[in-house]
């Protein structure tokens, strides 16, 4: 009786814990798209990411001294992390900064990209023999239809550009196509020598193009050094592996929902800190997009 009540109150702990990891990556992950919205005011967006990854590099390597990191067994598996980091991160963030830099709200960016569930079902479902239900169905169709009548919305009122909107579906393919990437060729790789390698890929690539096309111009103003330091150590590093913790526990749909919340978080942030104010309009495109992606997790496993 003793060993059922404290194998009991075990699990009631290691759920209260995963309950706090998954509410820590939504504050961090919904606030991020503020972060950078704040760095970008002192550094164009490939010299601010640059920035990011060089410092996310000196923050990785001083772990991986005291951590016993497994690095790939192979060139093929380095490779293969070498990919799916460009895809997540020079591509992914790239587009994303853009967005916001060419105008996109960082509430709208985040909305978009937070239907990648949506995107990851379905192509789960045509390529990997993932099948979906019908209310999953309906989850996605609602999804993408409360996208559209967002960005529609502000279409209309010229509050975002054609640039912003290209640059944040091409974020978007880069992470949806990144992350089924990694899982397909990267299942077991360790993350703590994952995003050393991914960094550095990141940084190797897009250092260069910042010094071509920004002149790598920076104004070193403390809420620059202050948004990266936010988003390199607890987005990049501590946010990523809570999210990789949960889906390795067995979390997988508990994951896959806390995406749709990171809008409603960056939408409150903006209108708190740049007085961003949503209309009716967008507040009921994000309630439908959020029951879509809702849906479609509810049925992931």
């Amino acid at each position: 009786m003793h060993h059922t009540t404290a194998s009991a109150a075990a699990a009631r702990d290691a759920g209260r814990y995963d309950s706090l990891l998954g509410w820590y990556f939504v504050l961090v992950w919904g606030s991020g798209y503020l972060a950078s919205k704040a760095g970008m005011q002192f550094a164009a967006p490939l010299t601010f990411l640059s920035l990011r990854y060089a410092f996310g590099l000196a923050c990785m390597a001083a772990w991986l001294l005291v951590a016993k990191a497994r690095w790939p067994a192979s060139r093929r598996e380095f490779l293969h992390l070498c990919a799916a980091g460009l895809l997540m991160h020079a591509v992914n963030l790239g587009g994303s900064h853009f967005a916001q830099y060419l105008g996109m709200s960082a509430g709208v960016t985040a909305l978009v990209l937070a239907t990648q569930p949506l995107f990851t079902a379905v192509v789960a479902h045509r390529f990997m023999g993932q099948r979906l239900v019908a209310w999953q169905w309906l989850g996605v169709l609602l999804g993408l239809a409360g996208v559209l009548f967002v960005v529609w919305h502000k279409i209309d009122v010229r509050a975002v550009s054609v640039g912003s909107l290209v640059a944040v579906a091409i974020s978007l393919a880069a992470i949806t196509s990144g992350t089924l990437y990694q899982r397909v060729f990267c299942p077991s790789a360790d993350l703590r020598s994952s995003a050393f390698i991914q960094f550095g890929t990141s940084l190797l690539v897009l250092a260069p193009l910042a010094w071509q096309f920004e002149g790598f111009a920076v104004q070193w103003r403390w809420p620059l050094l202050g948004s990266i330091a936010y988003l390199v150590i607890l987005a990049s590093i501590l946010a990523v592996n809570a999210l990789h913790g949960l889906m390795r526990r067995g979390h997988a749909t508990k994951v896959t929902s806390l995406f749709f919340l990171t809008p409603v978080v960056a939408v409150l942030l903006e209108w708190a800190m740049f007085d961003v104010l949503p209309t009716a309009l967008s507040v009921a495109g994000i309630a439908v997009t959020c029951a879509g992606v809702a849906l479609v997790s509810a049925g992931r496993r």
